[in-house]
């Protein structure tokens, strides 16, 4: 199986298009697709996500702004709102990652594309 931490940062650095990655998530066991999301959620974190970053990413991901996880990401503190991103059902889920990954694609950028030690990421440049 793909190490998601490489599949993740590939995402996020726009080095493999999102419906690919799309359909590798989709792809992946309900359990994985959870642990995921959670990995997903500490980079996010890791990014310095703030709520402010969540419209940009709902619109990069192509959701309405009425879906749970699109609603979830623009309230309240982050780290708690992808905290219950993570914990969606499995329905919701699908719709989770494209928002999650693009708050994190929005803060690398932001950053100049760096990334923390602790961000355990592989910057493929």
């Amino acid at each position: 199986m793909a190490d998601p931490y490489i599949i993740l940062n590939e995402l996020a650095q726009e080095l493999r298009p999102m419906p690919q990655g799309i359909e590798w998530f989709e792809g992946l066991p309900t359990e994985e697709q959870s642990n995921t999301l959670r990995l997903l959620s500490h980079f996010c974190i890791q990014a310095r996500a703030t709520a402010e970053d969540g419209p940009e990413s709902i619109r990069r991901a192509g959701l309405r702004a009425t879906h749970t996880p699109a609603v979830l990401i623009t309230r309240g503190r982050i780290d708690q709102q992808l905290g219950k991103i993570a914990s969606l059902t499995p329905h919701d889920e699908e719709q989770c990652s494209r928002p999650v990954d693009r708050t994190r694609e929005g803060c690398l950028a932001e950053r100049g594309g760096r990334t923390f030690p602790s961000d355990r990421l592989l910057v493929i440049e």
